[in-house]
């Protein structure tokens, strides 16, 4: 195993975690590192695993903001609360930073329910969905990020 291969499944294993802790880009991360092994391999079997890399990272990108946002367009959260919470979150994650993130957006979608909706049950009840459908969303992209990291290893060990 060479230098590179093992800085770039370093790489791969901080951008996965960064798909855990909102810190890093995380699939984006993984697939640069596929790319950066791809171009330094310079065999077929390195071109092929980033072409797949690539149709894994593409396809985790598209369901991980279409399965999510439906999630919660059908239990009745609306694009004004989730601003909300997205705003909200970017300033959790400067006022406390790494958790702020995580505690600021929930915070934002319930205010913003709470406003509109009038009554905690209702603005806690879209709160909740609103969560369900942020973790659903990071498992999609810690799924892409798994097959990515699988496909990458597949293919180290078809080219040494």
């Amino acid at each position: 195993m060479d230098g590179i291969t093992v800085v770039v499944g370093l790489i791969i294993f901080v951008g996965l975690i960064g798909i855990v802790v909102p810190l890093l880009p995380g699939v984006p991360l993984v697939w640069a590192a596929v790319l950066i092994w791809a171009s330094e391999a310079r065999a077929p079997a390195g071109w092929v695993v980033l072409g797949v890399a690539t149709i894994l990272a593409l396809s985790g990108f598209v369901l991980q903001y279409l399965l999510p946002g439906r999630r919660m367009a059908k239990a009745g959260v609306t694009t004004s609360s989730t601003v909300a919470g997205a705003a909200l979150g970017v300033v959790g994650f400067f006022v406390i930073p790494v958790v702020g993130t995580l505690l600021g957006f929930p915070l934002g979608i319930y205010l913003a329910e709470r406003v509109k909706l009038g009554t905690h049950v209702a603005a806690w009840t879209s709160t909740k969905h609103a969560l369900k459908a942020i973790g659903l969303g990071m498992g999609i992209e810690l799924l892409t990020g798994l097959a990515i990291a699988t496909t990458w290893v597949i293919g180290v060990a078809a080219t040494a």
